[in-house]
């Protein structure tokens, strides 16, 4: 394959409608550990791309299931187990993916497909596509995904807005960080009859009571270093694979957006065991620290104030680690 590098965003556009109208067979690849975003703008291109008659899957490499707080997503039907995913299509398409790692053990497909169409709003991305359209001004990557349809003169349906909407609701944490014009691409979407507050209730608002003990016994262990980030100050929990046995990964990952409330400091981290030495990490900042650029420092990446990457090692070690990065 050879990477094509369009000189607007409109020309990035008209490019990517060109493979998507070429292709015959699709496969579109979410992250692993997916969220909303990555999921609702897979299901909604896979949605377009059914309608006229390709042959396409939607997957990710882990966990083996669905996440149960997206299982009313339209177009579900259409995900595909690691396992069943074709080996060779006329075009892959990646969706909220910041580089090919994000894709775990389903990256190689792309390599034998004659195309692969990036579609991300990460600043940190790779630019590992044929042609990337990469808007890191964009809240969402369904946010990017309906410029994308808008110029390809597809109609936005109820179907497609329930996807659309899934994501920008859980990438803007409930519009508490948007942009000019993120609340009039709301209203655009809610207009097509969608019930909103349900969607955002079943994705945010929604757990088992299991999740209680957990959140008491890792926020019981949480740390704050006043000292860290030139005196900014660091709060970091761990969740071991002990505490979060049974529990769905959308609990798991929930645990950052309460540990970052706390006012005394300017970055959270939650650490989060995974097999062996492996923890995958997550972070946020307030307003001062580019945790991007941390995370990317740790072979990671993400958003300005919201990043992940994965470290190996004991607690103490990747701690240690976050902590040197973090200067």
């Amino acid at each position: 394959m050879t990477t094509t590098a369009p000189t607007s965003v409109n020309d990035a556009f008209a490019a990517a409608i060109e493979l998507l109208e070429s292709a015959r067979t699709a496969t579109v690849l979410c992250h692993v550990q997916p969220d909303a975003d990555t999921i609702g703008s897979g299901l909604a291109i896979a949605l377009v791309l059914r309608r006229r008659g390709v042959s396409v899957q939607v997957a990710f490499a882990s966990p083996r299931e669905l996440p149960e707080s997206m299982n009313e997503l339209p177009g579900r039907d259409l995900l595909a187990a690691p396992d069943d995913v074709r080996g060779v299509v006329d075009l892959v398409v990646t969706v909220d993916a910041g580089s090919r790692g994000r894709l775990g053990t389903l990256a190689d497909r792309i390599d034998a497909a004659d195309a692969c169409l990036v579609i991300d709003h990460h600043r940190s991305n790779t630019h590992f596509g044929t042609l990337n359209i990469v808007d890191a001004d964009a809240e969402s990557t369904t946010a990017v995904i309906v410029r994308l349809l808008d110029a390809w003169n597809v109609p936005v349906d109820a179907d497609l807005a329930h996807c659309l909407f899934a994501g920008l609701v859980t990438d803007t944490g409930s519009f508490r960080w948007v942009r000019p014009g993120s609340h009039l691409l709301a209203e655009r979407l809610l207009a097509t009859g969608i019930d909103g507050a349900a969607i955002a209730r079943k994705l945010l608002d929604n757990h088992p009571f299991g999740w209680l003990p957990m959140l008491g016994s890792v926020l019981g262990s949480a740390t704050l270093v006043p000292e860290a980030v030139g005196g900014r100050g660091l709060v970091y929990a761990a969740i071991l694979r002990g505490d979060s046995a049974g529990l769905r990964s959308e609990e798991i990952e929930s645990v950052i957006d309460i540990v970052r409330t706390t006012s005394e400091a300017e970055i959270a981290a939650v650490f989060k065991q995974q097999s062996g030495d492996e923890w995958t990490v997550s972070l946020r900042s307030k307003t001062a620290v580019d945790v991007a650029a941390v995370a990317s420092r740790l072979d990671g990446g993400g958003h300005r104030n919201a990043a992940g990457y994965t470290a190996h090692g004991t607690k103490a070690d990747v701690v240690d680690a976050l902590i040197d990065a973090l200067g």
